[in-house]
């Protein structure tokens, strides 16, 4: 990873790559192979939590191999929990940080440090974005709002995509009420539900 300045022009270019996705899977996998190009970074992955578990799950990930993705289940409560109550999280030594649940199948990968953000949509965390390097890196204020950027515009791209598949499926669900073939007259005739005792 090199050191570099965030500049207007990166996040611009994540925003577009982000906003012109349509569905939820697109806006996840665009979003981490934009932050991994933006900061030249190892991998990044994306994590939504699962309310019932209380654990992270895998959304999308780039640049980390199957065997690392599959290590095992991520806790929202023991994975760097901090980062989904406090805000951005940086660890400089994967392999010797409490806060890492696998630091063994971290150095095993090729982690030497990670940056991890918590992505929101209106005010609740739904789930974690995270960045991986090669060589121990200190992250800089601009590489934490960078990637905090990112989260935030994931966050508001994922609820587009969420809304906008609800309103499609309910303009589908109109469309049928209005299908002629399958409209059922609610008009009564003169003599609908009069009893035929009466004359």
């Amino acid at each position: 990873m090199e050191k570099h300045s965030m500049h207007y022009e990166t996040l611009l270019k994540v925003t577009e790559a982000i906003s012109m996705s349509k569905d939820p899977e697109d806006v996840v996998v665009t979003t981490v192979e934009a932050v991994k190009t933006a900061l030249k970074a190892k991998g990044a992955a994306l994590f939504l939590v699962n309310q019932k578990s209380h654990e992270l799950e895998l959304a999308a990930a780039n640049g980390l191999s199957r065997e690392y993705l599959d290590k095992g289940p991520l806790s929202a409560v023991k994975s760097i929990a901090e980062s989904l109550e406090k805000g951005p999280v940086a660890i400089y030594d994967v392999g010797d940080d409490p806060r890492i649940q696998y630091p063994r199948e971290a150095r095993k990968e090729g982690i030497a440090s990670l940056l991890s953000v918590p992505i929101a949509i209106h005010g609740q965390v739904i789930g974690s974005l995270r960045v991986y390097t090669a060589e121990p890196w200190e992250f800089t204020i601009d590489d934490v709002n960078l990637v905090q950027a990112v989260a935030q515009i994931a966050g508001m791209a994922l609820d587009m995509a969420r809304l906008s598949r609800g309103y499609k499926h309910s303009i589908e669900i109109l469309k049928t009420m209005r299908d002629p073939k399958q409209l059922k007259s609610t008009k009564r005739t003169p003599y609908e539900g009069v009893p035929v005792s009466v004359p």
